[in-house]
């Protein structure tokens, strides 16, 4: 059996992947949808989230935009060209439409999103010639894990209100 070889790239995109999982786990410990994000800018995190919508009570607060308004805060322009933007899920309509606006040039995501996906899943947003700007993507780094977290979260989830239905009422 033939063994892979890892680029540069590859591995860097795995190394930075683990830290958008990271946030997610602690967006999870939260009692949030498990989804982490961050922003590299010449080598270095400039920002990193968890989705904070339950926390926050804020259907916008998903980690990708939460993260974006962290590197424009950091960096002092809302436009974040030459950044790359790591996240555990496909982003979804609203997000893409931040990380198109924000310039941003470079997006990778592991699991697909085959309900809300703007990126190829329903939508593809990145490479619509009608926006200003295109982001070119790397999708499906560390996929597994990625798409694993959520799904032992919606399961959980789901045991709970299983679990409470079948309680008797006072």
């Amino acid at each position: 059996m033939e063994k892979m070889q890892r680029t540069p790239a590859q591995s860097e995109d795995a190394h930075y992947m683990k830290m958008a999982l990271e946030q997610a786990r602690q967006a999870e410990a939260l009692g949030e949808v498990p989804i982490g994000a961050l922003i590299v800018l010449d080598g270095r995190v400039i920002a990193s989230a968890g989705n904070r919508r339950e926390t926050w009570q804020d259907p916008t607060a998903h980690a990708e935009l939460i993260a974006l308004r962290e590197a424009a805060k950091r960096t002092g322009s809302w436009r974040l060209e030459g950044a790359t933007l790591y996240v555990t899920l496909e982003p979804c309509v609203m997000c893409m439409g931040g990380i198109i606006l924000a310039r941003i040039p470079r997006l990778v995501y592991g699991a697909r999103d085959p309900k809300m996906g703007a990126v190829g899943s329903i939508y593809d947003f990145s490479t619509d010639e009608r926006f200003n700007h295109a982001v070119t993507v790397t999708e499906g780094v560390l996929a597994d894990e990625c798409s694993e977290m959520l799904s032992v979260f919606f399961r959980q989830l789901r045991q709970k209100k299983k679990t409470a239905k079948m309680q008797p009422s006072d």
